[in-house]
């Protein structure tokens, strides 16, 4: 009688080792599948641009090695949803093709229990990414224009921007937000101006223009108007102005250099963009269904992740080559309706919202209806 307790210790523990077992059975491929996946992407186009750099404007291989690096934490964002596929495919095809999941079925576990610690892992995944996505994807994106525009095009600005927008900050805190719907830094000119002041955090002024010019080293902008907003976030005309000097004193170089492209912006600029734009009455589709793809992107993983669990757990042999080569069609089908639902975004068809979420959506239910076929004892 004595000897009776080690029995409910050893059943405490099975949990734990059953889910150390299958994680086991997912961190190989998951690793193999972010080299395969990043060489894949890199080899589908980046590699072809940087060989371009080096044999037609002879640039150093120093300089396309930094780009080429500065360009990998915006691919791996992209692979880590495929490797979590991947690893949940080939993990659970191995334990299928060996009878160890028909063995954990047999004694009574769902394949619920079985797949859940591939989904929590997947959404701890996902929140790296997301965080990846938020902190070093922007400064890599910056970092490689920097490049591009001192090393590779010896700082020769482009004819124009569009959709420029420019934070203006002292000891961390926000004085200015400048939006320009079209920014020529050659010419000294831009056109859709609007310049939102700030005081103790909350917009004070508002000031828009159709135009200006840089004129004698200041901005002049014509026929513009100058708003108040009150206390209770209404907003007032204050005046009309034929001509007036915008509070801003950086150059057109100089704005070409502060301002940056959705890709380099957090979510924080992406929204403060938006609302600008939005103030201005110019179409932020795109910029929107950017913010939102910004997030449903990263939690491609969790459905992706079951949709392969699900896939892998039919019976079969185990081929990591198989394995490889469904991973690659089921990516290419997420991709091709999520750029379907982002184009039908970005011209209005449908909301924004929906069409950045409706991929996730879409392959969650197919997910969910093969776990519900794998749950069958096979």
């Amino acid at each position: 009688m004595g000897q009776r307790p080690a029995e409910p210790k050893g059943e405490r523990k099975f949990l734990p080792i059953l889910d150390r077992f299958i994680l086991g059975q997912m961190v190989g491929p998951f690793f193999f599948g972010m080299m395969a996946f990043t060489v894949i992407l890199v080899a589908g186009g980046l590699l072809f641009k940087l060989a371009d750099l080096v044999i037609q404007r002879g640039v150093p291989l120093w300089t396309v090695t930094r780009l080429f690096v500065y360009s990998l934490p915006g691919v791996i964002v992209l692979t880590i949803p495929m490797s979590c596929l991947l690893s949940s495919l080939l993990g659970f095809g191995g334990m299928s093709a060996n009878s160890e999941l028909v063995a954990l079925k047999s004694s009574g576990i769902s394949f619920g229990r079985i797949a859940r610690p591939v989904v929590i892992a997947s959404i701890f995944i996902s929140m790296t990414a997301f965080m990846i996505n938020e902190t070093i994807v922007p400064l890599s994106e910056r970092a490689a224009a920097n490049v591009l525009r001192y090393e590779v095009f010896n700082n020769t600005p482009p004819l124009f921007k569009e959709r420029v927008f420019v934070r203006d900050e002292s000891e961390g805190v926000l004085r200015r937000v400048l939006y320009i719907g079209k920014l020529s830094p050659n010419s000294g000119e831009m056109s859709d101006i609007l310049l939102q002041e700030f005081s103790n955090g909350k917009i004070s002024n508002i000031i828009s223009a159709p135009r200006a010019e840089w004129r004698n080293g200041a901005w002049i902008m014509y026929n513009g108007r100058v708003f108040e907003v009150r206390a209770d976030n209404s907003v007032a005309l204050l005046f009309d102005f034929d001509k007036q000097t915008l509070n801003i004193a950086s150059a057109p170089d100089e704005l070409d250099l502060k301002s940056n492209d959705p890709s380099e912006m957090s979510l924080s600029e992406l929204r403060a963009t938006i609302k600008s734009a939005e103030i201005q009455g110019n179409d932020t589709n795109s910029l929107r269904m950017t913010m939102h793809l910004r997030i449903a992107i990263p939690w491609a993983s969790v459905v992706l992740a079951l949709v392969g669990a699900s896939v892998g757990s039919r019976p079969q042999r185990s081929s990591s080559g198989i394995g490889l080569g469904l991973s690659v069609i089921i990516v290419f089908c997420y991709y091709v309706i999520m750029s379907m639902f982002k184009a039908f975004g970005e011209a209005a068809y449908i909301p924004v919202t929906t069409a950045a979420w409706a991929p996730n959506a879409i392959f969650l239910v197919i997910g969910a209806i093969l776990a519900k076929r794998a749950n069958r004892l096979g």
